[in-house]
């Protein structure tokens, strides 16, 4: 069987190149003798993977000196937690915006460690909008503001980085990280999972400023404390090493072969624009989300019944399309098509779309 145009929320496709890269080295890296699964990520061989696996990162996303990176395990999921963990002091406050599940999973994380506030959200509507929240609306006296960048389960995005005014902004962008250019600037810490534009699973990234490290509360386990991650280089303990690895490659493709971030906007861009116009130039399927905040990777949709939406979902998979049934909270369908998505895959999801619907005519 030849490979299949994988359109899953994550784990989700790496590039091509990367994964032959990856087979080619499996057996022998670089003449160690050993594949980096076997490695001691103490040796110096291990050593140069992971430094240049940062120094990569740091040039495509323009990481200024003041931020730290760290490679950690556990998930964006587990990070939930070590936002307040590591930020907000006994007694403090924090905001949150919730725009989807991962938000309000987030938020309610949140609730264990302090008196969090919900700022705004959008879960009447069934997550269909990003709510706008204005800098007065903060509370001044906040230790952060949180945000999830992207909604990898309704299909929706900030297309504008919220006012803080000098409250740390922090941003889950598990799902749209290293897809376009971002102001790290901006935000005070950046966080994501690898497992939908990096790497495989076991993998999180955490892009923190330095002010920000040393105010772990004193319950924070060691393991959750970013100034310890910090100071030991991501090595306090043994690190995610082969999805370390994966990332460095995929940094690298980003950067090489792609050409940055701007040409990447620019093929993601094509892709959205591609099945978005082919979404509104037709009426049997619908986009339920709000024009202004679709997002570039998750694209939801649905015909509006949930039989012929799980007929489709068959049908494209054996026509060599997998994942693209809806989540369970919102039905429908869900093509998510991050970086490594070639533009191939989502003409031949277009034309499958086109035929399924002329041979399944609604009641």
């Amino acid at each position: 069987m030849g490979r299949v145009y994988n359109f899953s929320a994550g784990p989700s496709m790496l590039p091509v190149e990367v994964l032959e890269k990856c087979a080619s080295q499996m057996m022998d890296y670089e003449g160690s003798g050993m594949s980096v699964m076997e490695m001691s990520h103490r040796s110096p061989v291990y050593d140069k993977i992971i430094k240049d696996a940062e120094a990569a990162l740091r040039r495509v996303m323009s990481i200024p000196d003041n931020y730290k990176v760290l490679f950690i395990q556990g998930g964006a999921s587990q990070v939930f937690a070590s936002v307040p963990l590591n930020l907000l002091p006994v007694g403090g406050t924090a905001d949150y915006i919730v725009s989807g599940s991962f938000s309000g999973k987030a938020y309610k994380e949140g609730l264990k460690y302090g008196a969090v506030r919900e700022v705004a959200t959008s879960k009447a509507d069934n997550f269909t909008y990003v709510p706008y929240v204005s800098r007065e609306q903060f509370n001044p006296e906040a230790a952060y503001v949180h945000i999830c960048y992207n909604n990898t389960i309704y299909g929706t995005k900030f297309h504008y980085v919220p006012d803080t005014g000098d409250i740390p902004l922090v941003a889950d962008m598990s799902s749209c990280i290293l897809s376009e250019p971002v102001d790290v600037t901006k935000f005070g810490v950046i966080y994501a999972g690898a497992q939908k534009n990096m790497a495989p699973a076991g993998l999180t990234v955490v892009i923190v400023r330095e002010d920000l490290l040393g105010h772990a509360r004193p319950e924070c386990p060691t393991m959750l404390d970013w100034k310890i991650a910090a100071d030991n280089g991501s090595m306090y303990n043994t690190p995610p090493t082969y999805p370390i690895y994966v990332a460095g490659l995929v940094f690298d493709w980003i950067e090489n072969t792609v050409g940055g971030l701007q040409k990447m906007y620019e093929r993601n861009k094509a892709k959205a624009d591609l099945l978005y116009d082919y979404l509104d130039s037709q009426d049997y399927y619908k986009v339920v989300v709000r024009k202004e905040n679709r997002s570039m990777m998750n694209v939801t949709f649905n015909s509006g019944d949930p039989d012929i939406d799980a007929k489709f979902a068959k049908e494209s998979k054996a026509a060599g399309m997998t994942n693209l049934k809806g989540h369970r909270s919102t039905g429908g369908m869900r093509a998510s098509i991050y970086n490594a998505m070639p533009i191939e895959g989502v003409k031949y999801l277009i034309e499958f779309m086109k035929k399924f619907a002329a041979e399944n005519p609604k009641k």
